[in-house]
Protein backbone atom coordinates (compact mmCIF):
# COMPACT_ATOMS: atom_id res chain seq x y z
CA UNK A 1 0.00 0.00 0.00
CA UNK A 2 1.64 3.25 -1.00
CA UNK A 3 2.22 5.82 1.75
CA UNK A 4 -0.33 8.07 1.46
CA UNK A 5 -3.55 7.13 -0.86
CA UNK A 6 -5.23 9.95 -2.50
CA UNK A 7 -8.51 8.90 -3.04
CA UNK A 8 -11.86 10.48 -4.24
CA UNK A 9 -14.93 9.98 -2.20
CA UNK A 10 -17.25 7.86 -4.23
CA UNK A 11 -19.00 5.05 -3.79
CA UNK A 12 -16.25 3.00 -5.47
CA UNK A 13 -13.62 4.58 -3.38
CA UNK A 14 -15.09 2.88 -0.26
CA UNK A 15 -14.50 -0.35 -1.93
CA UNK A 16 -11.15 -0.26 -3.10
CA UNK A 17 -8.67 -2.13 -1.65
CA UNK A 18 -6.55 0.73 -1.15
CA UNK A 19 -8.64 1.83 2.03
CA UNK A 20 -9.94 -0.05 4.39
CA UNK A 21 -12.79 1.26 6.67
CA UNK A 22 -14.31 -0.86 9.55
CA UNK A 23 -18.16 -0.13 10.00
CA UNK A 24 -17.76 2.09 13.01
CA UNK A 25 -15.47 4.21 10.48
CA UNK A 26 -18.54 5.03 8.78
CA UNK A 27 -19.97 6.97 11.57
CA UNK A 28 -17.95 9.72 10.38
CA UNK A 29 -19.56 12.82 9.08
CA UNK A 30 -20.77 12.74 5.27
CA UNK A 31 -18.06 14.21 3.01
CA UNK A 32 -18.51 15.95 -0.38
CA UNK A 33 -18.06 13.31 -3.43
CA UNK A 34 -15.94 16.27 -4.99
CA UNK A 35 -13.53 16.26 -1.92
CA UNK A 36 -10.05 15.28 -2.04
CA UNK A 37 -7.52 14.71 0.52
CA UNK A 38 -4.73 12.19 1.17
CA UNK A 39 -5.14 9.09 4.04
CA UNK A 40 -2.37 7.52 5.71
CA UNK A 41 -2.78 3.97 5.33
CA UNK A 42 -4.05 1.83 8.10
CA UNK A 43 -1.78 -1.12 9.83
CA UNK A 44 1.17 0.69 9.03
CA UNK A 45 3.53 3.76 8.13
CA UNK A 46 4.83 6.12 10.37
CA UNK A 47 1.63 8.20 11.64
CA UNK A 48 -0.24 4.66 12.51
CA UNK A 49 2.74 3.64 14.77
CA UNK A 50 3.53 7.27 16.44
CA UNK A 51 -0.51 7.27 17.12
CA UNK A 52 -0.14 3.41 18.55
CA UNK A 53 3.42 4.76 20.86
CA UNK A 54 1.34 8.06 22.31
CA UNK A 55 -1.57 5.61 23.32
CA UNK A 56 0.45 3.34 24.87
CA UNK A 57 2.17 5.58 26.79
CA UNK A 58 -0.89 7.51 28.05
CA UNK A 59 -2.38 4.44 28.85
CA UNK A 60 0.65 3.44 30.67
CA UNK A 61 0.21 6.91 33.05
CA UNK A 62 -3.31 7.19 33.56
CA UNK A 63 -3.86 2.96 33.91
CA UNK A 64 -0.98 2.54 35.74
CA UNK A 65 -1.17 4.19 38.42
CA UNK A 66 -4.82 3.18 38.84
CA UNK A 67 -3.39 -0.66 38.77
CA UNK A 68 -0.94 0.59 41.43
CA UNK A 69 -3.09 1.48 43.70
CA UNK A 70 -1.88 -1.48 45.79
CA UNK A 71 1.00 0.61 46.93
CA UNK A 72 -1.25 3.38 48.59
CA UNK A 73 -3.57 1.06 50.03
CA UNK A 74 -0.52 -0.08 51.85
CA UNK A 75 0.57 3.07 53.02
CA UNK A 76 -3.25 4.70 53.68
CA UNK A 77 -3.78 1.43 56.47
CA UNK A 78 0.08 1.92 58.16
CA UNK A 79 0.22 5.77 58.30
CA UNK A 80 -2.01 8.82 59.44
CA UNK A 81 -4.17 10.13 59.21
CA UNK A 82 -5.89 7.38 56.92
CA UNK A 83 -4.85 4.52 59.47
CA UNK A 84 -7.78 2.59 60.80
CA UNK A 85 -10.16 4.06 58.46
CA UNK A 86 -12.65 1.74 56.91
CA UNK A 87 -13.41 1.66 52.66
CA UNK A 88 -9.72 1.90 51.95
CA UNK A 89 -9.98 -0.88 49.29
CA UNK A 90 -12.51 1.08 48.06
CA UNK A 91 -10.58 4.13 47.08
CA UNK A 92 -9.11 2.34 43.95
CA UNK A 93 -11.55 0.60 43.25
CA UNK A 94 -13.90 3.90 42.40
CA UNK A 95 -10.72 4.84 40.39
CA UNK A 96 -10.82 1.93 38.20
CA UNK A 97 -14.15 1.32 38.16
CA UNK A 98 -15.20 5.23 36.63
CA UNK A 99 -12.87 4.58 34.40
CA UNK A 100 -14.51 1.75 33.02
CA UNK A 101 -18.07 2.49 34.04
CA UNK A 102 -17.70 5.63 32.42
CA UNK A 103 -16.32 4.48 28.69
CA UNK A 104 -19.85 4.43 26.98
CA UNK A 105 -20.86 7.72 28.05
CA UNK A 106 -17.41 9.30 27.07
CA UNK A 107 -17.89 7.79 23.33
CA UNK A 108 -20.87 8.63 22.99
CA UNK A 109 -19.91 12.34 23.38
CA UNK A 110 -17.00 11.48 20.88
CA UNK A 111 -19.74 10.53 18.47
CA UNK A 112 -21.36 13.08 18.51
CA UNK A 113 -18.98 15.98 19.12
CA UNK A 114 -15.75 14.91 17.03
CA UNK A 115 -14.24 18.15 16.80
CA UNK A 116 -13.99 17.99 20.19
CA UNK A 117 -13.05 14.98 20.94
CA UNK A 118 -9.93 15.56 19.43
CA UNK A 119 -9.18 17.45 22.72
CA UNK A 120 -10.92 15.64 25.19
CA UNK A 121 -7.43 13.39 25.93
CA UNK A 122 -5.27 16.96 27.02
CA UNK A 123 -8.74 17.34 28.89
CA UNK A 124 -8.49 14.22 30.67
CA UNK A 125 -5.49 14.60 31.73
CA UNK A 126 -5.82 18.29 33.19
CA UNK A 127 -8.76 16.31 35.19
CA UNK A 128 -6.75 13.42 36.56
CA UNK A 129 -3.51 15.80 37.50
CA UNK A 130 -5.87 18.38 39.32
CA UNK A 131 -8.16 15.32 41.07
CA UNK A 132 -4.30 14.53 42.62
CA UNK A 133 -3.20 17.58 43.23
CA UNK A 134 -6.67 17.91 45.42
CA UNK A 135 -6.01 14.75 46.93
CA UNK A 136 -2.95 15.88 49.00
CA UNK A 137 -4.87 18.07 51.30
CA UNK A 138 -7.51 14.71 51.92
CA UNK A 139 -7.50 14.15 55.84
CA UNK A 140 -10.48 11.06 55.28
CA UNK A 141 -11.22 8.05 53.21
CA UNK A 142 -14.15 9.75 51.68
CA UNK A 143 -12.41 12.43 50.48
CA UNK A 144 -10.05 10.69 49.01
CA UNK A 145 -12.50 8.04 47.60
CA UNK A 146 -14.11 11.32 45.79
CA UNK A 147 -10.87 12.99 44.34
CA UNK A 148 -8.65 10.38 43.47
CA UNK A 149 -11.43 7.84 43.43
CA UNK A 150 -14.37 9.44 41.53
CA UNK A 151 -13.02 12.58 39.60
CA UNK A 152 -9.65 10.84 38.77
CA UNK A 153 -11.63 8.22 37.71
CA UNK A 154 -13.72 10.56 35.40
CA UNK A 155 -10.50 12.43 33.84
CA UNK A 156 -8.81 8.52 33.30
CA UNK A 157 -12.08 7.86 31.16
CA UNK A 158 -11.51 10.99 29.12
CA UNK A 159 -8.07 10.53 28.47
CA UNK A 160 -7.68 7.30 27.18
CA UNK A 161 -10.95 6.78 25.63
CA UNK A 162 -10.04 8.73 22.27
CA UNK A 163 -7.29 6.05 22.29
CA UNK A 164 -9.75 3.36 21.76
CA UNK A 165 -12.02 5.23 19.61
CA UNK A 166 -9.11 6.02 17.00
CA UNK A 167 -7.42 2.75 16.83
CA UNK A 168 -10.58 1.64 14.91
CA UNK A 169 -9.53 4.10 12.34
CA UNK A 170 -5.68 3.47 12.18
CA UNK A 171 -5.65 -0.35 12.67
CA UNK A 172 -8.11 -3.24 11.10
CA UNK A 173 -6.49 -6.09 9.66
CA UNK A 174 -3.91 -5.90 13.03
CA UNK A 175 -6.60 -4.28 14.93
CA UNK A 176 -6.44 -7.52 17.84
CA UNK A 177 -2.19 -6.66 18.05
CA UNK A 178 -3.00 -3.12 18.63
CA UNK A 179 -5.50 -3.19 21.27
CA UNK A 180 -3.10 -5.79 22.66
CA UNK A 181 -0.25 -3.77 22.69
CA UNK A 182 -2.13 -0.89 24.08
CA UNK A 183 -3.99 -2.99 26.80
CA UNK A 184 -0.22 -3.83 27.60
CA UNK A 185 0.79 -0.38 28.77
CA UNK A 186 -1.28 -0.85 31.88
CA UNK A 187 0.77 -3.85 32.98
CA UNK A 188 3.62 -2.05 32.12
CA UNK A 189 2.72 1.14 33.89
CA UNK A 190 1.70 -0.70 36.90
CA UNK A 191 4.91 -2.09 37.38
CA UNK A 192 7.05 0.78 37.22
CA UNK A 193 4.94 2.76 38.65
CA UNK A 194 4.79 0.93 42.77
CA UNK A 195 8.23 1.76 42.82
CA UNK A 196 8.17 5.38 42.07
CA UNK A 197 5.30 5.75 44.14
CA UNK A 198 6.85 3.64 47.08
CA UNK A 199 9.61 5.69 46.77
CA UNK A 200 7.98 8.98 46.49
CA UNK A 201 5.63 8.35 49.64
CA UNK A 202 9.15 7.61 51.63
CA UNK A 203 10.95 9.86 50.89
CA UNK A 204 8.34 12.78 50.67
CA UNK A 205 5.61 11.36 52.98
CA UNK A 206 1.78 11.61 51.51
CA UNK A 207 0.94 14.97 50.92
CA UNK A 208 4.08 15.83 48.27
CA UNK A 209 4.50 12.52 46.81
CA UNK A 210 1.31 13.11 45.67
CA UNK A 211 1.48 16.77 44.46
CA UNK A 212 4.84 15.42 42.22
CA UNK A 213 2.87 12.53 41.04
CA UNK A 214 -0.05 15.13 39.44
CA UNK A 215 2.88 17.09 38.11
CA UNK A 216 4.35 13.99 36.61
CA UNK A 217 1.58 13.36 35.11
CA UNK A 218 0.33 16.43 33.18
CA UNK A 219 3.72 17.50 32.09
CA UNK A 220 5.12 13.71 30.76
CA UNK A 221 1.62 13.34 29.40
CA UNK A 222 -0.13 15.71 27.69
CA UNK A 223 3.07 16.24 24.64
CA UNK A 224 1.15 13.16 23.77
CA UNK A 225 -1.99 14.35 22.94
CA UNK A 226 -0.82 15.64 19.51
CA UNK A 227 -0.53 12.01 18.06
CA UNK A 228 -3.98 11.13 19.26
CA UNK A 229 -6.19 11.97 16.85
CA UNK A 230 -8.27 10.71 13.90
CA UNK A 231 -7.08 9.38 10.87
CA UNK A 232 -10.14 10.71 8.37
CA UNK A 233 -10.67 14.33 8.78
CA UNK A 234 -13.93 16.08 9.51
CA UNK A 235 -16.54 17.29 6.85
CA UNK A 236 -18.04 20.66 7.70
CA UNK A 237 -21.33 19.00 8.65
CA UNK A 238 -21.69 16.99 11.72
CA UNK A 239 -24.08 13.65 11.20
CA UNK A 240 -24.29 10.75 13.65
CA UNK A 241 -25.41 7.74 12.65
CA UNK A 242 -27.89 6.11 15.35
CA UNK A 243 -26.46 4.07 17.98
CA UNK A 244 -28.06 0.31 17.71
CA UNK A 245 -27.95 -1.22 21.04
CA UNK A 246 -30.10 -4.57 19.26
CA UNK A 247 -26.98 -6.27 20.74
CA UNK A 248 -27.92 -5.52 24.52
CA UNK A 249 -30.54 -8.53 23.77
CA UNK A 250 -28.65 -10.76 22.00
CA UNK A 251 -27.74 -13.96 23.86
CA UNK A 252 -24.12 -13.89 22.72
CA UNK A 253 -23.25 -10.71 24.16
CA UNK A 254 -25.13 -11.35 27.64
CA UNK A 255 -23.38 -14.39 28.30
CA UNK A 256 -20.09 -12.83 27.37
CA UNK A 257 -21.17 -10.16 29.82
CA UNK A 258 -22.03 -11.86 32.64
CA UNK A 259 -18.54 -14.21 32.44
CA UNK A 260 -16.72 -10.43 31.75
CA UNK A 261 -18.53 -8.75 35.15
CA UNK A 262 -18.06 -12.19 36.94
CA UNK A 263 -14.22 -12.47 36.25
CA UNK A 264 -13.70 -8.78 36.83
CA UNK A 265 -15.54 -9.22 40.92
CA UNK A 266 -11.79 -11.20 41.39
CA UNK A 267 -9.36 -9.95 39.54
CA UNK A 268 -8.63 -6.71 40.73
CA UNK A 269 -8.55 -8.14 44.52
CA UNK A 270 -4.70 -9.16 44.14
CA UNK A 271 -3.45 -6.34 43.31
CA UNK A 272 -5.28 -4.57 46.09
CA UNK A 273 -4.47 -7.02 48.77
CA UNK A 274 -1.12 -8.42 47.58
CA UNK A 275 1.45 -6.17 49.48
CA UNK A 276 -0.24 -6.22 52.63
CA UNK A 277 -0.22 -9.96 52.29
CA UNK A 278 3.50 -10.48 51.55
CA UNK A 279 4.57 -7.93 54.61
CA UNK A 280 1.52 -9.33 57.25
CA UNK A 281 2.12 -13.03 56.28
CA UNK A 282 5.53 -13.61 55.07
CA UNK A 283 7.25 -10.63 57.22
CA UNK A 284 8.33 -9.13 54.03
CA UNK A 285 9.45 -5.49 54.62
CA UNK A 286 11.29 -2.38 51.86
CA UNK A 287 10.48 -3.13 48.14
CA UNK A 288 9.65 -6.75 48.50
CA UNK A 289 5.95 -6.39 49.18
CA UNK A 290 5.57 -3.70 46.40
CA UNK A 291 7.54 -6.02 44.13
CA UNK A 292 4.09 -8.11 44.36
CA UNK A 293 2.13 -5.35 42.25
CA UNK A 294 5.36 -5.20 39.87
CA UNK A 295 4.79 -8.61 39.02
CA UNK A 296 1.41 -9.13 38.37
CA UNK A 297 1.49 -6.00 36.28
CA UNK A 298 4.45 -6.28 33.96
CA UNK A 299 3.21 -9.94 33.50
CA UNK A 300 0.55 -8.56 32.54
CA UNK A 301 2.02 -6.31 29.76
CA UNK A 302 3.17 -9.42 28.31
CA UNK A 303 0.21 -11.53 28.41
CA UNK A 304 -1.88 -9.10 26.83
CA UNK A 305 0.46 -8.75 23.77
CA UNK A 306 -0.05 -12.35 23.07
CA UNK A 307 -3.42 -12.51 23.60
CA UNK A 308 -4.02 -9.63 21.74
CA UNK A 309 -2.25 -10.99 18.74
CA UNK A 310 -4.33 -14.61 19.27
CA UNK A 311 -7.94 -12.68 18.85
CA UNK A 312 -6.65 -11.52 15.19
CA UNK A 313 -6.13 -15.82 14.56
CA UNK A 314 -8.39 -17.83 17.03
CA UNK A 315 -12.28 -17.70 18.49
CA UNK A 316 -13.22 -15.72 21.45
CA UNK A 317 -13.56 -18.06 23.46
CA UNK A 318 -10.63 -20.77 22.65
CA UNK A 319 -8.57 -17.54 24.44
CA UNK A 320 -10.99 -17.30 26.94
CA UNK A 321 -10.47 -20.94 28.00
CA UNK A 322 -6.71 -20.80 27.34
CA UNK A 323 -7.12 -17.91 30.09
CA UNK A 324 -9.02 -19.19 32.39
CA UNK A 325 -7.24 -22.34 32.66
CA UNK A 326 -4.36 -20.80 33.59
CA UNK A 327 -5.79 -18.16 36.31
CA UNK A 328 -7.75 -20.69 38.12
CA UNK A 329 -4.38 -23.28 38.66
CA UNK A 330 -2.33 -19.83 39.08
CA UNK A 331 -4.87 -18.88 42.58
CA UNK A 332 -6.22 -22.06 43.50
CA UNK A 333 -2.99 -24.30 43.19
CA UNK A 334 -0.32 -21.74 43.51
CA UNK A 335 -1.50 -18.67 45.81
CA UNK A 336 -4.02 -20.97 48.30
CA UNK A 337 -0.85 -23.18 48.58
CA UNK A 338 2.05 -21.05 49.41
CA UNK A 339 3.97 -21.59 51.95
CA UNK A 340 6.74 -18.99 51.44
CA UNK A 341 7.46 -15.75 49.35
CA UNK A 342 9.34 -16.89 46.17
CA UNK A 343 5.95 -19.00 45.52
CA UNK A 344 3.60 -16.20 46.41
CA UNK A 345 6.03 -14.41 43.71
CA UNK A 346 5.43 -16.64 41.09
CA UNK A 347 1.23 -16.90 41.33
CA UNK A 348 1.57 -13.14 40.75
CA UNK A 349 3.65 -14.06 37.59
CA UNK A 350 0.96 -16.58 36.37
CA UNK A 351 -2.15 -14.32 37.53
CA UNK A 352 -0.82 -11.35 35.48
CA UNK A 353 0.18 -13.45 32.47
CA UNK A 354 -3.52 -15.21 32.33
CA UNK A 355 -5.51 -13.65 34.46
CA UNK A 356 -4.48 -10.02 33.23
CA UNK A 357 -4.76 -10.21 29.35
CA UNK A 358 -8.76 -10.92 29.90
CA UNK A 359 -9.28 -7.36 28.48
CA UNK A 360 -7.54 -8.59 25.29
CA UNK A 361 -10.07 -10.44 24.57
CA UNK A 362 -12.59 -8.16 23.67
CA UNK A 363 -11.37 -7.35 20.12
CA UNK A 364 -12.72 -10.93 19.13
CA UNK A 365 -15.88 -10.37 21.44
CA UNK A 366 -16.85 -7.15 19.61
CA UNK A 367 -16.20 -8.92 16.04
CA UNK A 368 -18.09 -11.77 17.00
CA UNK A 369 -20.96 -9.44 18.21
CA UNK A 370 -21.01 -6.50 16.25
CA UNK A 371 -22.95 -7.13 12.93
CA UNK A 372 -22.50 -4.73 9.77
CA UNK A 373 -24.36 -1.72 11.55
CA UNK A 374 -23.34 -1.90 15.33
CA UNK A 375 -20.55 -0.08 16.61
CA UNK A 376 -17.74 -2.26 17.67
CA UNK A 377 -16.57 0.65 20.04
CA UNK A 378 -19.69 0.85 21.41
CA UNK A 379 -19.79 -2.93 22.42
CA UNK A 380 -16.22 -2.22 23.99
CA UNK A 381 -17.65 0.81 25.87
CA UNK A 382 -20.34 -1.71 27.40
CA UNK A 383 -18.04 -4.36 28.23
CA UNK A 384 -16.14 -2.00 30.18
CA UNK A 385 -19.27 -1.29 32.29
CA UNK A 386 -19.50 -4.84 33.00
CA UNK A 387 -15.96 -4.80 34.58
CA UNK A 388 -16.36 -1.81 36.39
CA UNK A 389 -18.80 -3.08 37.85
CA UNK A 390 -17.35 -6.34 38.94
CA UNK A 391 -14.53 -3.97 39.93
CA UNK A 392 -16.84 -1.80 41.81
CA UNK A 393 -18.74 -4.58 43.86
CA UNK A 394 -14.90 -6.26 44.78
CA UNK A 395 -14.02 -3.44 47.05
CA UNK A 396 -16.96 -3.92 49.76
CA UNK A 397 -17.19 -7.65 49.40
CA UNK A 398 -13.40 -8.17 49.98
CA UNK A 399 -13.69 -5.93 53.12
CA UNK A 400 -16.55 -7.82 54.05
CA UNK A 401 -14.67 -10.88 53.96
CA UNK A 402 -11.62 -10.41 55.54
CA UNK A 403 -13.55 -9.23 58.29
CA UNK A 404 -12.27 -11.89 61.34
CA UNK A 405 -9.56 -13.43 58.97
CA UNK A 406 -11.49 -16.29 58.48
CA UNK A 407 -10.00 -19.63 58.42
CA UNK A 408 -6.91 -18.01 59.87
CA UNK A 409 -4.68 -20.87 61.37
CA UNK A 410 -7.00 -23.62 60.53
CA UNK A 411 -6.05 -24.76 56.77
CA UNK A 412 -3.15 -25.10 54.83
CA UNK A 413 -1.14 -22.34 52.89
CA UNK A 414 -2.42 -19.05 51.89
CA UNK A 415 -6.09 -20.71 52.60
CA UNK A 416 -4.95 -20.56 56.62
CA UNK A 417 -3.36 -16.98 56.42
CA UNK A 418 -6.57 -15.10 57.33
CA UNK A 419 -6.75 -13.95 52.90
CA UNK A 420 -8.90 -17.50 52.21
CA UNK A 421 -11.70 -16.12 51.32
CA UNK A 422 -10.03 -13.82 48.80
CA UNK A 423 -8.48 -16.78 47.58
CA UNK A 424 -11.45 -18.80 47.20
CA UNK A 425 -13.52 -15.93 45.55
CA UNK A 426 -10.75 -14.89 43.52
CA UNK A 427 -10.16 -18.52 42.22
CA UNK A 428 -13.99 -19.00 41.94
CA UNK A 429 -14.00 -15.79 40.10
CA UNK A 430 -11.84 -16.93 37.44
CA UNK A 431 -12.98 -20.43 36.61
CA UNK A 432 -16.69 -18.93 35.81
CA UNK A 433 -15.18 -16.24 33.97
CA UNK A 434 -14.87 -19.25 31.31
CA UNK A 435 -17.70 -19.88 30.84
CA UNK A 436 -18.66 -18.93 27.58
CA UNK A 437 -16.34 -21.95 26.43
CA UNK A 438 -18.85 -24.11 28.12
CA UNK A 439 -21.79 -21.93 26.48
CA UNK A 440 -19.66 -21.90 23.14
CA UNK A 441 -19.59 -25.72 22.97
CA UNK A 442 -23.27 -26.47 24.02
CA UNK A 443 -24.59 -23.99 20.66
CA UNK A 444 -25.47 -21.41 22.95
CA UNK A 445 -22.79 -18.29 21.44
Amino acid sequence: MAQHASIELSTATLTSPEVVLDSNVLSREPRSSREEFSLPPVDSGKSAWLFLVACWLVEALVWGFAFSFGVFQDYYSLNEPFVGSGSIASIGTTTIGVMYMGTPGVVTLCRLYPRVARWFNIIGLAITSLAMALSSFCTTVPQLIVTQGLVAGIGGCFAYTPCVLYIDEWFVRRKGMAYGIVWSAAGFGGGLLPLLVKALLQSFGFRTAVQIWAGVLFVSASPLAYFIRPRLPYSATTHVRPFDARYFTSRAFTLHQVANIIQALGYFIPGFYLPSYARSVYGASGYLPTLTVLLVNVSATVGSVIMGSLTDKLQSTTCILISTVGATIGVLLIWGLSTSLPFLYLFCVVHGLFAGCWTSMWPAIMREVSLSDFDPVMVFGWLCVGRGIGNVASGPISSSLMGGMPWKGHSVGGYGSGYGSLIVLTGLSAFLGGSSFIWKQMNLL
